[in-house]
């Protein structure tokens, strides 16, 4: 469990950092990514996409094992 915490945790900070590119293929465009400004800024909360990167990562290890 604590395992899947810190993955989720890892890729809600390197999903912002890499969307721009990631925006080209769908991610970050999925439901449950919150999209909002603040401060002049846009933020990007990729709720959506890290679940969907996460579940796609569990089942290709699991196929590899």
């Amino acid at each position: 469990m604590i395992r899947w915490v810190a993955v989720i945790f890892i890729a809600l900070t390197v999903f912002p950092l890499l969307l721009p590119w990631l925006q080209r293929l769908g991610i970050g465009r999925v439901p449950g990514d919150f999209r909002f400004k603040a401060f002049g800024q846009v933020l990007c909360l990729p709720f959506g996409s890290t679940l969907l990167v996460s579940a796609l990562a569990f089942l290709i290890a699991e196929l590899l094992q």
